[in-house]
């Protein structure tokens, strides 16, 4: 069984999300090494080790140098830690969180490359300055493409021939649990109803401007602000007495914090950030069946409209508040109805199935390292062609030549490559 050897720049120990949910799945088939951005250390380079769930084993190196990420500067010292850590002779399949850590594949020569895109890295704050060149050279790498919603589907299924759209899932047995109204959680017990909340990581994807003008209007609800502050100044946070910040929350309190809440909040910003995101929390909110309010985010409008109420500025969410807030037995059966049918069709197990099948499929339809004899697909000229991509991608160059990267590789593996790998949903 191979091995996957995950980059990611997003650490376990974060908000558990859809890496871990993936991930913890998965690990109940293959061993996993999920290699985190290395951490400034003064002393010597070293590899630091640690198992926080069976079968999964995260990789954070540390380092003497500054660079924040999978920068440049810390490819010499990555790529030697990297080559040691699947055992000699094992399969692995490298699997990209972030096209960042592309040159790291030198020293692997994988089975299979998997990018698994769950946001649009350069939309966000501040990205690095070689991230869409290593996209680029990503996509043309890669076997298998996993998109993580339907917005980033439609941005990425021309750029590949072998697109998935895996959105958001649920664990709904544990999300369930909130069901029971009785549980608590102690930060908030000492808050008075009606309680309005929202987990998650308060970075540029938030809106604090919209929650600081409902809660004006409202100074009779209390809004509760559960995740960790990341790239924003929190002074930018509103500040006023209906309003509780929790900070960052472990996954198994979730439900507990779920069944004190009256309504529940997405009050995302619509910017660049948020123009691709898959929100996992809105299906975690429906399977703990409280209403939802939430701002225009395709993702969340286009499918889940009917359940969600979507507002497009401050006096609509106020609104949409005051009517979630206010509805009938009847109007509540309803919602629970609707939202039960919509969770009960997904799960993150059924997601993992359905990946697992494309990942043990793949070799035999994306023809990376077929066997010897195989004319121009011969494994050491596909891993040459992959090579000279990955070079090309450490390399300044100009836009012309991040399009000519897949034809360069495919000249020297095109009897390995399937023609006509359609690209679909997963």
């Amino acid at each position: 069984m191979p091995t996957i050897v995950v980059f990611s720049h997003l650490h376990w120990d974060f908000v558990f999300q859809r890496p871990q949910h993936l991930l913890s799945r998965l690990a109940q088939h293959y061993p996993v090494l999920f290699v985190e951005e290395p951490e400034y250390d003064a002393g010597a380079p070293c590899m630091q080790r640690s198992e926080p769930a069976p079968n999964v084993t995260v990789c954070r190196a540390h380092t003497p140098i500054r660079a924040p990420g999978f920068h440049d500067e810390q490819l010499r010292l990555l790529q030697p830690m990297i080559a040691e850590l699947a055992p000699p002779g094992e399969e692995t399949i490298a699997w990209f969180y972030t096209p960042m850590a592309l040159p790291l594949l030198q020293s692997l020569r994988p089975r299979l490359v998997v990018y698994d895109c769950m946001d649009e890295l350069a939309s966000f704050k501040n990205p690095p300055k070689q991230l869409l060149q290593r996209e680029s050279a990503l996509l043309n790498i890669a076997d298998l493409v996993f998109a993580g919603g339907p917005s980033l589907y439609e941005a990425k299924k021309h750029r590949h021939p072998h697109v998935h759209c895996f959105p958001s899932s649920v664990d709904v047995g544990h999300f369930r649990q909130a069901l029971d109204r009785g549980r608590s959680h102690p930060q908030q017990a000492h808050i008075p109803h009606p309680r309005l909340g929202f987990y998650g990581v308060l970075d540029e994807r938030f809106d604090p401007e919209l929650v600081e003008q409902v809660a004006a209007a409202r100074p009779d609800w209390q809004f509760v602000l559960a995740g960790p502050v990341v790239k924003i100044d929190p002074e930018r946070l509103p500040r006023r007495p209906n309003i509780h910040y929790l900070g960052q929350q472990q996954y198994a309190a979730l439900p507990d914090l779920l069944a004190g809440w009256d309504l529940c909040l997405m009050p995302f910003a619509i910017n660049e950030a948020t123009k691709f995101i898959s929100p996992t929390k809105v299906l975690e909110y429906m399977a703990a069946q409280l209403p939802i309010v939430g701002t225009p985010i395709a993702d969340v409008a286009n499918p889940y409209g009917h359940v969600v109420a979507i507002a497009r500025d401050a006096q609509e969410f106020t609104a949409a508040c005051a009517a979630a807030l206010a509805q009938t037995p009847a109007q509540r059966a309803r919602m629970s109805e609707a939202m039960q049918a919509i969770v009960a069709a997904t799960s993150w197990d059924n997601t993992v199935a359905q990946m697992r099948a494309l990942i043990d499929a793949a070799p035999a339809t994306a023809g990376r390292n077929t066997a010897p004899g195989a004319a121009a697909g011969s494994a050491g000229e596909a891993e040459a062609a992959n090579a000279v991509a990955i070079d090309n991608a450490l390399a300044p160059r100009a836009g012309a030549r991040v399009n000519s990267l897949r034809s360069d590789a495919q000249s020297g593996a095109a009897a390995s490559t399937t023609a006509g790998r359609s690209a679909k949903l997963g």
